[in-house]
């Protein structure tokens, strides 16, 4: 069985080096893909390099980090997937955009009723330090910074997500308990809605993977023994 980790905007696979290694100390084979981001590139560029860093194995488990979901859609049709797994990850439905989907799942009122409830100002400008890195440890957010490339194009976000649905396979929800872009009770109403699973809770922000690897790890090897 292969772990083939999926990340989000800005398709730096660094995102999920800790859990790599977490894995591969573990005897586990796992690869995190990088994705060539910018103009010129879609969701289809994303899902060939996914089914790339698949090649040889024939049980494949995609771990999706936010926009990442979109991949993991259109992967998993051409993947031998015995589990997906969703870490605050974006969860499509057929033919929804990733430009489309924020409207469509009721993120705004959901992120801003858990700034009023933090204490934050729901109007003020976004932070993307106060959003993305406030658990990142000061390293791990500098070399991420370094290995991050374009941005993600357009196309990308205004592209249908072409899948028929998702497979039946287990499907595991991970949801950073301190995210702050998607909150945690947010992942689990989208969970429940769209995929009619619970999510699993753990410490950590948007970059749980970076911040707080070890329970993400923990819940990575019970997805996979459920696949097996």
């Amino acid at each position: 069985m292969r772990y083939v980790l999926l990340p989000g905007a800005g398709g730096a696979a660094f995102v999920w080096h800790r859990v790599v290694e977490q894995l591969t100390a573990r005897g586990m084979d796992a690869v995190a893909v990088e994705f060539v981001t910018g103009d010129g590139h879609g969701l289809a560029d994303y899902a060939d390099a996914a089914v790339a860093a698949a090649e040889g194995a024939d049980d494949v488990v995609l771990v999706a980090q936010s926009m990442g979901g979109f991949t993991a859609a259109v992967a998993a049709q051409r993947l031998p997937v015995s589990g997906i797994v969703f870490l605050n990850a974006m969860i499509p439905v057929p033919g929804e955009s990733a430009g489309g989907w924020w409207e469509a799942v009721g993120h705004d009122a959901a992120m801003r009723e858990n700034d009023i409830a933090a204490g934050r100002d729901p109007d003020a400008e976004f932070d993307i330090d106060l959003y993305f890195f406030h658990d990142v440890p000061e390293e791990e957010r500098d070399a991420l910074e370094q290995q991050e490339g374009e941005a993600d194009s357009e196309a990308m976000f205004a592209e249908p997500c072409d899948f028929p649905g998702w497979p039946d396979v287990p499907l595991t929800v991970i949801a950073g308990g301190d995210d702050r872009l998607f909150p945690a009770a947010f992942q689990e109403r989208v969970a429940r809605e769209r995929l009619s699973v619970d999510a699993h809770r753990v410490p950590g922000g948007h970059l749980a993977a970076l911040s707080h690897p070890e329970p993400i790890v923990e819940l990575l090897l019970t997805a996979g023994r459920t696949a097996e």
